[in-house]
């Protein structure tokens, strides 16, 4: 999240005043992450997020996004709750953007979870995974195998400028994954972007689950596999055994995977770097003038894919050895 469209206050009171909360107490711009413009909204009805949707996001997906937080929020899931307006609107425009406001979640983001966070998000995970298999909605996950070739095209070209023989090893590493690649695992609704600025705790308690503007139908295991690249390896780069284990130990205790996805594990993971690799080379090559902060390094995706070709078992992230 970050700001790159700046709203008035007027222009912020009129477009609240269409949802019945009252008075605009407070706004302020929030400035994490890389994807839409956001603001936090004190009102005399309480604290919301307000999104300006960017031009990175489709309008065409923005009915699943807010339906699907619909969706879970109904059947218990700690995510933000789209709020609609007197004439029963969730999705919006404001300053020519597409815009919604949805519901405040207390608590904060970890730099550093531990153990115990990171078991209490594979459960989460699997919950959510549950919560949304009678979703109905489907979005096509334009970040997987098919769209692989597609992003590399246009983040791969110059590659070497940000690490020696980068290029290649992305183009290898495509090659190999449309051998390798799993189909016909479980599928359903994945969140498909939960890094730990993601998700919200109070203590060790998990608190919330946000920012499902990635969402999309693929593999359940993906989803998975996307947390240990983001909650399982320290800042140093070293993977910890440990906490993937927490994860899948989680995971498994709400959902027991299947011998196939428990097997295609290592590869699923191997997926997961390079999709981050790709987006975050990316974002590091083509910054946005005027945003309030820098893209993510796209080195740490790439050491952790080298860590995941090595990987042979899913014993590795802590599934019992067969």
């Amino acid at each position: 999240m970050a700001v790159y469209t700046e709203v008035s206050a007027d222009d912020i009171s009129a477009f609240v005043a269409e949802y019945g909360l009252g008075a605009v107490l407070t706004f302020k711009g929030i400035a994490e992450g890389v994807e839409n413009s956001n603001y936090l909204l004190q009102t005399e009805g309480g604290s919301f997020i307000l999104t300006l949707y960017e031009k990175r996001v489709k309008p065409e997906d923005l009915p699943y996004f807010i339906t699907l937080m619909d969706h879970l929020a109904a059947r218990g899931i700690t995510c933000p709750r789209p709020v609609h307006d007197l004439e029963g609107v969730a999705l919006k425009t404001l300053c020519d953007r597409p815009a919604a406001m949805v519901s405040f979640l207390n608590g904060i983001s970890l730099k550093r979870p531990s153990f115990a966070h990171c078991g209490e998000l594979g459960r989460a995970l699997a919950e959510l995974h549950q919560a949304a298999a009678d979703f109905t909605g489907f979005r096509a996950n334009a970040l997987s195998l098919e769209g692989w070739q597609d992003l590399a095209a246009k983040a791969a070209p110059g590659a070497d400028s940000v690490a020696p023989g980068l290029e290649q090893t992305i183009r290898d590493e495509i090659a190999w994954l449309e051998a390798a690649w799993p189909h016909d695992l479980p599928s359903g609704v994945i969140h498909a972007d939960l890094f730990p600025d993601n998700v919200f705790f109070l203590g060790e308690k998990l608190s919330g689950i946000i920012d499902f503007y990635f969402a999309c139908n693929d593999a359940l295991a993906y989803d998975l596999a996307i947390c240990i690249n983001a909650w399982c390896f320290e800042p140093d780069g070293a993977f910890n055994a440990t906490k993937a284990r927490q994860m899948v130990a989680g995971y498994q205790a709400v959902r027991p995977m299947t011998a196939q996805e428990i097997a295609a594990f290592p590869i699923l993971c191997r997926g997961a770097a390079l999709r981050f690799l790709l987006t975050r080379l990316y974002d590091w090559r083509n910054q946005i003038d005027g945003a309030l902060v820098r893209p993510h390094n796209p080195i740490p995706f790439l050491e952790r894919l080298r860590f995941h070709q090595q990987s042979l078992s899913a014993a590795t992230y802590g599934f019992d050895a067969e």
